[in-house]
Formats: C-alpha cells, sequence, structure tokens
C-alpha cells in the first residue's frame, strides 16, 4: 500500500463522491481537466489492486493505492545482455503535446532518449504553430483531453490538413472505448494508454512509424 496525504483544504462529500469519474475537475476552465485521480485509479484496477480516498474539509486528503502482494522470487529486472534493445528512431521528428509540465518534460526526455528531434508543445493552438513552422514534423503525439477547448482528435484533423502523412499517436489514461465515447479520438486511432513504460512508448512510435 502507498499512501499520500495532504494539509490542503480537503474535499466536500458532494466532491468526493465524483472526483474519480473522468474530465471531472473542481478548477477552472483551461487550468486543469481532472484526469490525475481517475488516471491512479484506472492505474491501480488494471493491477489488480484498489484505490482508498479519505478527505475532510479544511484538514486535508489522503490518497491511498492497494496493490497486489508478489509472493515469487523477483528476478533481476535490468536488461540482459542478449534481450533485444528498443527500437529506436531513424532520422524523425516528433512533436509532444501535454498540457502537464511535468508529463511534457518527462515524455520529451523518453523521447531523445530513443534519438528522435523532439519538439513540444502545451496545448492545441501552440502545436499548430509550431506545426506551421515545422513542415518536417512526422508523427504528432498528443494528449486526448487538453485545456483551450480543442481535443487531441480536433488538433490531429488540422495536423492532417496541413500534413496529410503525418502519422498520429493519442495518450491517455482512458481507455480507448472510453475516449472513443467522449469525441476525443476517432474510432481505430492509435491510442497509447497512460501510465507506459519507455520500451512501450518505443515499439509503438516505430509501430506507427514504420507503416
Amino acid at each position: 500500500m502507498l499512501s499520500v496525504s495532504d494539509n490542503g483544504t480537503g474535499m466536500s462529500q458532494e466532491t468526493l463522491s465524483r472526483v474519480l469519474e473522468p474530465f471531472f475537475t473542481t478548477k477552472d476552465v483551461g487550468v486543469g481537466s481532472g484526469l490525475g485521480l481517475s488516471t491512479i485509479y484506472g492505474f491501480s484496477r488494471q493491477s489488480g489492486g484498489h484505490l482508498r480516498l479519505y478527505s475532510e474539509v479544511g484538514v486535508g486528503t489522503t490518497v491511498s493505492i492497494y496493490l497486489p502482494q508478489v509472493g515469487d522470487k523477483v528476478s533481476d529486472l535490468g536488461r540482459s545482455d542478449d534481450a533485444p534493445g528498443e527500437p529506436m528512431a531513424q532520422n524523425e521528428t516528433i512533436l509532444v503535446v501535454e498540457d502537464d509540465h511535468r508529463v511534457r518534460r518527462t515524455t520529451v526526455a523518453r523521447v531523445e532518449e530513443l534519438g528522435y528531434t523532439v519538439l513540444a508543445a502545451a496545448d492545441g493552438e501552440t502545436a499548430l504553430e509550431v506545426l506551421r513552422d515545422s513542415p518536417g514534423v512526422d508523427l504528432l503525439f498528443t494528449d486526448v483531453v487538453m485545456p483551450g477547448g480543442m481535443m487531441g482528435s480536433a488538433l490531429a484533423d488540422e495536423a492532417k490538413r496541413l500534413y496529410p502523412n503525418i502519422r498520429v499517436l493519442f495518450t491517455s489514461g482512458y481507455t480507448e472505448q472510453a475516449g472513443v465515447q467522449a469525441g476525443a479520438i476517432r474510432e481505430g486511432g492509435d491510442l497509447l494508454k497512460k501510465p507506459y513504460r519507455r520500451p512501450e512508448l518505443a515499439a509503438k512510435l516505430r509501430e506507427i512509424l514504420d507503416r
């Protein structure tokens, strides 16, 4: 069990009852997307565990993640000498679009470690400006939900109008079906679910770029 507590303003029972809903947020429009706790909830459930919330107004909030215990001995997680390496870049440029600056910084670092030239933007409008100035972008790697009113799908449509051959990869903490139902991505679109590891990112990028 991993538990994190704060001494903030806490949440009312009404807010607490909805805080795990996709896209629910108490922040102003354009400030946040409400994806944090629902992403953590999805991760814990996909791992066979669960999440517990306790919050008291004026006192703070505690979030506890429960994960299954592993009884078997865990083998060395390091890459063995004969393990295949991660698929690397082949002189391509990727535009990363993510509104959370911490996630964006981490994602850019991961993609650069794979050998790609990386451009970055915090929202759809900025991403379009980058695309207009950078015709050599090979792949758009964009979050599904962003501030400013432009969803990842709308950004992808505009990118395709500018450059019909550009490849697109969406990322989100939600399942593909949830994203389709919310109108955030097109059915059949490529989606890399958060949280993901660098090998998964490397494989997905090459899968799309090599088509």
